[in-house]
This record gives structure tokens, C-alpha cells and sequence, in this order.
């Protein structure tokens, strides 16, 4: 027996709390008092009627926006009559019954209409269920054609109208808001709502919907018809859902639910996407069985439409994602990062990695005798060519700075060969300076040469930014030795830190001992070797 009733401030929502019953709120379809604001949480409190009429307990579900009551923030607390409690933005007063006939006959009589089991037509559904446009009389709820013929090519040109709509549209939002409106334009019924399945949750959440009577009382889908047929995976109609025992969730008495259709909205596989409703709150036995096979057609074209959009904005985001990713791998690798579901995280971590530093020598001179287009032109070619060296060893791209280039091998995809894919850069990339200043000679145009450095050790390696734009941040000692070695190379020379040359294999290069190199904050000196780079035609 309901004891208290919670009421919207607008006065447009009212939800009975039966005695020592635990109820639900939340934004979550199946929850006992369902408000849907992006305010409220999908299980944001609870709330049980004392048995002595006394007041409510209120216990709020570690909400992101809390549960007040009379303005002050609680965790739990008690409600008293009169009391106002809000979750999230969203308000309501609760108020007291008197326990008199008069109040109890609305919850005990069922609304005018069939009693019993009121399911009157069911129709079990799969991705491949056909479309049916049998003949019928014009006694049901379609808008069209008197009969016959006529009201069966009426059908057939909607389904039609509908499937060449949502062939061009993916955008997902859109495409809900049209398949609502179409549906409430052929239907004469009082609501449409669309509710699809949080992937994550499994809850059905409310993503469209058109009603004439306005406000919220469109977004409100009575949990238990909707739990139906999206577990038996069947399209339901019936004609007095509150007499049904079956419906036993209380937003159907709340509503005045009579006539209702829904059907499953199915993906490959038979998984649900969602659910398409249609309801009317004033006339039972309104619907036909033309009516419900109706709906499951709509319903099958509006999630071929779901899914096509869904895959292109998947699309969408993968080709960003890997556009994005072709800053810094190699196209190849690029595909693979983009295609893997989660291979980066935004963040970071400390991993040992290898860190290249190449710069040009006497660029600022260089740079000074020559116009800015033709400078521009100059580097351009050059980093074109030194970032395919680095992306056909493996590498990673880290930045330019100026006319120097920082790339690293070990994140976000490491190799056994590390080690050995950077030296074999820093050697190839010496070799096409080389035969690019055999072209650029050849052309009257100015000779480059480049100093490179190569160190390996613990660094933070992370992402700044979002999925669509990441920025790599490599932080730490050793790029700092990486950079002091590159600006110590002479012209052509590779000088290898003694903590890279020692993760190389077996056959290690060639190399002398260089003078060891200060760093800032060591005590030591840095132990440096020496390569000379290859020669052009080497």
C-alpha cells in the first residue's frame, strides 16, 4: 500500500513509494522511478518508505552530481512530508496519502479494458525477419490507403521512403530523430521513443522520440515491456498494458499505458541495438496485427540504418585515428595501431626506449644566405627523406625541431632489434644525405651534412591530446645525453652513447673512442663512440 507519493516540482511527474519497498532512481530505463536528465546517473539513489508513514530513507548510489535534500548534500538521510529532494538538477517534493479508499482504488481497479493477460500478438524476430505488407482492413492505426491493393503498395512505398532516407544519412542522431518522426507521421499514436543499448552497461537508454503530449513524458518507456522484448528478442502488441500481469513495473499504471507496440531493433548475430516503441494512453485495442508487422518492418530498416551509420562514424574515426598516427609511423604501422582496439591509451609510462637526435650543420648560416621559400623548399625535401629512413627501420617520428629531427624506437610497439633498426637509420640517413647532395650539386643548389646522436635508457613516453589528435611526449635523461651527442657530432658522424652501444648484439660496428661528454646534474662523464657515416654510392 503506497504510503507517500514523490512529486515533480512542474507537477507533471508523480511516482507512488509503496511501504518498506526499495525502489530505484535513476536515468537507467529499468530503474523504479526512471528521470532522465543528463544530470542523474543510471542508478543514482534509493529510496524506501517507512512502513510507520513516517517519512522516506533516502540513500544516494555515489551519484556524480549527489542527491540533496532541502538543499544540503547527503549521502543518506531521511525525507519527511513536505521535504524536497533533488537528484541532480532534478527536483521533486514528497508528499503524504491518507490511507482511505479513495486512495486506494487507483492503485488496486486496473484501467478500463481487457483483464488477464493482455498480450494479444507476438512475433518473435531475427535480423533477417522479412518484410510483410499483407492485406488488411483499414481498422488499424497505419495513416494510409482505404484497403486492398491500393493500402498495400501505400505500405510497401513507405517502407521504401523510409529505407532511401536513411541510406544517405550517418549521422546516428539524425538519423534516430527521422526514423521517430516517420514513424509518428505513418502511426496515429500518442508516443514514439527509440532506445538504444549501452555497449558497455547493457541498459536501454532513450536517444529519440516524438510525442503530442510534449515534455518528458515522451522519454518514458515502461521498463517491463521494454525488458520483454528485448530478452525474448519479439515484437509485442498489446492492448491494456497495465492489466497485464506481466507488466509489472509501476511507470505503466503511472502512464496510463493502453494500447502499446514495440519491436526489437537487431544487429548480425540477432544482438539487440536498441528497441522501437509506439504507445497510446487514452484508447485499448487500438492496434492491428497489420500494425505490428508494420512496426517490425520499420524496425528492421531503421537498424540496417543504425548499423550503417554506426560503422561509418567507426570508419570515420579509424581513418582520423590513423591519419593521425601517419605523423609519426609508418604507414603500415599506422593501419595496425588504428585498427587495434585500445593499442593507445591516453597517458603514460617509464619504458626504456631508444632516442635518435639528427640535426643539419651550419644550418643558421645556411639559412641566412638563402631566401625564406627556398630554405622552406630545401627542408622540406630533407625531412621527406630522412622521416621515410626512419619509418622503413621502424621507427618512430617524435618531432622536428628546426632543422633537427628527434625519432625514438621502442613505443608504442617495441622490437627485440630496437637497438640495431636505429643505428641502420642513423646509417641510411647519412647515405641519403649523401646522394642527396650528389642531386642538389648537380642542380647549382647548396650541400647539406648532418651530425647524429643515439642514446638508450628509461624515459616517460606518453599521449597528450585526444583519440582523433595525440601528441607523443618522450621525457627524460636520456634524450637530454641523445640531443648533447647529436650537437657534439661532427659533420657526418654517428656518436653512439656506451649505454646504446651495449644493447647491440653480437656483430657491434666498428667504432673508436670518442671523448666522453659533460651532462648537467651528472658526476661523471658519458662514456661516447664514435662511427663515421657512410659516403654517397657506399
Amino acid at each position: 500500500m503506497p504510503l507517500f507519493s514523490l512529486i515533480s516540482s512542474g507537477g507533471d511527474q508523480r511516482f507512488e513509494l509503496p511501504a518498506g519497498r526499495t525502489l530505484i532512481v535513476g536515468r537507467a530505463v529499468e530503474c523504479d522511478v526512471p528521470v532522465f536528465d543528463p544530470t542523474v546517473s543510471r542508478h543514482h539513489a534509493e529510496l524506501t518508505a517507512d512502513d510507520e508513514g513516517e517519512g522516506v530513507r533516502v540513500l544516494d548510489l555515489g551519484s556524480s552530481n549527489g542527491t540533496s535534500i532541502n538543499g544540503v548534500r547527503v549521502t543518506e538521510g531521511w525525507l519527511a512530508p513536505n521535504d524536497t529532494v533533488a537528484f541532480g538538477k532534478i527536483s521533486y517534493y514528497l508528499r503524504a496519502l491518507e490511507v482511505t479508499a479513495e486512495h486506494r482504488v487507483p492503485m488496486a481497479a486496473a484501467p478500463a479494458g481487457p483483464k488477464g493477460g493482455t498480450i494479444v500478438r507476438q512475433l518473435a524476430v531475427n535480423v533477417d525477419t522479412p518484410a510483410r505488407v499483407d492485406a488488411a482492413a483499414a481498422d488499424g492505426l497505419l495513416r494510409i490507403g482505404s484497403g486492398g491493393q491500393e493500402r498495400q503498395a501505400e505500405k510497401l512505398s513507405h517502407l521504401l521512403a523510409l529505407s532511401n532516407r536513411l541510406s544517405g544519412e550517418l549521422d546516428l542522431d539524425r538519423l534516430l530523430i527521422t526514423v521517430a518522426e516517420t514513424t509518428f507521421q505513418v502511426l496515429n499514436v500518442d508516443r514514439v521513443a527509440i532506445l538504444l543499448r549501452d555497449a558497455t552497461s547493457g541498459d536501454l537508454v532513450p536517444a529519440a522520440s516524438r510525442s503530442r503530449l510534449g515534455g518528458a513524458e515522451s522519454l518514458r518507456v515502461p521498463q517491463s515491456i521494454a525488458r520483454k522484448a528485448v530478452e525474448e528478442r519479439v515484437a509485442l502488441q498489446t492492448d491494456n498494458a497495465a492489466a497485464d500481469e506481466r507488466f509489472t513495473g509501476k511507470s505503466v499504471v503511472q502512464q496510463s499505458v493502453r494500447g502499446a507496440m514495440c519491436a526489437p531493433l537487431l544487429a548480425e548475430g540477432d544482438q539487440v541495438l536498441g528497441l522501437l516503441y509506439v504507445d497510446n494512453l487514452a484508447t485499448p485495442g487500438s492496434f492491428t496485427e497489420e500494425d505490428l508487422q508494420f512496426l517490425v518492418a520499420f524496425g528492421g530498416i531503421a537498424a540496417g540504418g543504425i548499423r550503417a551509420a554506426r560503422s561509418a562514424d567507426a570508419a570515420q574515426r579509424e581513418a582520423a585515428t590513423r591519419a593521425n598516427f601517419e605523423r609519426y609511423f609508418a604507414p603500415s604501422v599506422a593501419a595496425d595501431i588504428a585498427g587495434r582496439q585500445g593499442a593507445i591509451q591516453l597517458g603514460g609510462a617509464r619504458q626504456p626506449l631508444t632516442i635518435l637526435f639528427s640535426d643539419i650543420r651550419g644550418f643558421t648560416a645556411l639559412a641566412e644566405s638563402m631566401p625564406p621559400d627556398a630554405i622552406a623548399e630545401l627542408l622540406s625535401a630533407y625531412f621527406t627523406e630522412m622521416v621515410d629512413v626512419i619509418f622503413e627501420h621502424g621507427g618512430t617520428l617524435d618531432k622536428f625541431i628546426g632543422d633537427a629531427i628527434m625519432a625514438q624506437w621502442g613505443a608504442p610497439i617495441s622490437h627485440p632489434d630496437d637497438a640495431e633498426r636505429a643505428l641502420q637509420a642513423a646509417v641510411a640517413m647519412q647515405r641519403a644525405v649523401g646522394d642527396i647532395n650528389t642531386r642538389w650539386a648537380a642542380q647549382g643548389r647548396p650541400t647539406i651534412s648532418i651530425g647524429i646522436g643515439i642514446n638508450y635508457g628509461e624515459v616517460f613516453a606518453g599521449n597528450i591530446g585526444s583519440h582523433r589528435r595525440l601528441e607523443y611526449t618522450v621525457i627524460g635523461d636520456a634524450v637530454n645525453v641523445a640531443s648533447r651527442l647529436c650537437s657534439a657530432a661532427a659533420p657526418g658522424e654517428i656518436l653512439l652513447a656506451d649505454a646504446f652501444y651495449r644493447q647491440l648484439g653480437k656483430q657491434k660496428p666498428a667504432v673508436e673512442r670518442a671523448e666522453g661528454i659533460d651532462i648537467k646534474g651528472r658526476a661523471g662523464k658519458v662514456t661516447v663512440y664514435r662511427m663515421q657515416g657512410p659516403r654517397a654510392g657506399d
